[in-house]
């Protein structure tokens, strides 16, 4: 461990960490080209919340399931909740839906249609009447508008037209609540994407006001993309809102945060950390879907890789660290970075989990509980839920 490290506060910075936990990561789920069901998968948004009780009772950090409408859909929102806080839980960010309708095909809320925009905002509007029932504090918006061809569409007046969207959807937020903008690299578009990256994200909810925050999600960058430095610019511009956790291995995202590219996660970690994010009002959410992986380990083990990056972020010595920036020796600063994450974190992890009351193997205790064998034993007949392909 690092010499410098207050153990004491680190501990304490962990247990207060939240991971949220999406519903459709219990669902099936898969590549572009098919997928793969699994027995005991979900076929509600109930027993979806089952799962994510056993995630948060065996990693004591994952108290909040975000939804994603219409795949969530219930006739009483109120009463999900009361599902969800029965089983120790509470509903998380709300995610909107505008890409799964024959009427998307050019778009949603930058469709040259006024009908299709009018439909796309009526869904929008709507997420935020399901987030008054349920308590949640977060709309998470994601569009996979764009075009495929030049001169397929005015790339200024769909500017536009998601700039008037979105500010519907600003003014209609209530005092607590907050729309959470995020981008994405391309998909399916790779013309033009209307929200392709940070920047464009970032000047729309700077134009909306202070309930507009960017979403960084880790999957949504090309190759090479320093993504640390944009989570240490939003943090200093106090415009960082959240993250969406994932690996980008699939030239989308979805793959198992922190899996391939452990270092990276540190590194973001650490400027989260730097930056007063880690107390601050940024949701830490995993968007992952596990298609050839058990589910439920699978979002274990993805809610402890997000945990040992952050203990490692915890453990770097800032002193030292400035020090060593301040007379310019590069070196001794990049080995202030290493030392901390070469640090094996597990036993001050499995230390905090005792202290929390929870087994200190996360992953072993939920072999041990037998819930996977319930789940296939009980999940007989119905539909599993998830994506067709």
């Amino acid at each position: 461990m690092t010499s410098r490290a207050d153990v004491p506060a680190v501990k304490a910075a962990l247990k207060s960490q939240a991971v949220e936990t999406p519903s459709w990561a219990y669902g099936n789920s898969g590549t572009r080209f098919k997928v793969f069901a699994q027995a005991g998968v979900p076929r509600t948004p109930q027993e979806k919340l089952d799962d994510a009780a056993r995630v948060h009772e065996h990693t004591g950090v994952a108290p909040t399931v975000a939804l994603h409408i219409p795949w969530d859909r219930v006739d009483d929102y109120a009463a999900l909740a009361s599902y969800a806080r029965e089983r120790g839980l509470r509903l998380g960010a709300i995610n909107s839906n505008v890409f799964q309708d024959d009427d998307y095909k050019l778009g949603s809320v930058c469709h040259p249609d006024p009908r299709v925009r009018r439909k796309a905002l009526a869904h929008l509007l709507e997420c935020v009447d399901i987030m008054d029932a349920t308590g949640s504090r977060d709309l998470k918006l994601w569009f996979s508008d764009g075009t495929n061809y030049p001169g397929q569409d005015d790339i200024r007046a769909r500017q536009d037209r998601l700039a008037e969207a979105l500010a519907a959807v600003h003014e209609r937020l209530g005092e607590h609540q907050r729309m959470l903008l995020e981008y994405k690299f391309f998909e399916p578009a790779f013309y033009t994407t209307d929200v392709p990256d940070w920047g464009t994200a970032y000047a729309h909810c700077l134009k909306l006001g202070e309930k507009a925050q960017v979403v960084v999600d880790t999957g949504h960058h090309a190759p090479g993309t320093n993504i640390e430095f944009i989570v240490a610019l939003l943090l200093r511009e106090n415009r960082l809102g959240g993250f969406d956790f994932n690996s980008r291995f699939y030239a989308d995202d979805d793959l198992m945060v922190g899996a391939a590219d452990p270092f990276q996660l540190f590194r973001i970690m650490y400027e989260v950390v730097r930056g007063g994010g880690l107390t601050g009002d940024v949701a830490f959410m995993l968007d992952q879907c596990h298609n050839i992986e058990a589910k439920i380990p699978a979002i274990i083990r993805s809610v402890m890789n997000v945990q040992e990056a952050t203990a490692k972020a915890l453990l770097v010595d800032r002193e030292a660290l400035s020090a060593a920036q301040a007379e310019g020796d590069v070196l001794a600063a990049n080995a202030v970075l290493m030392d901390a994450y070469d640090t094996d974190v597990r036993p001050l992890l499995a230390e905090v989990r005792e202290e929390l009351g929870i087994d200190p193997d996360p992953i072993a205790a939920y072999h041990r509980s037998g819930h996977a064998q319930k789940i296939v034993e009980e999940r007989v007949g119905g539909t599993q839920a998830g994506w067709g392909a």
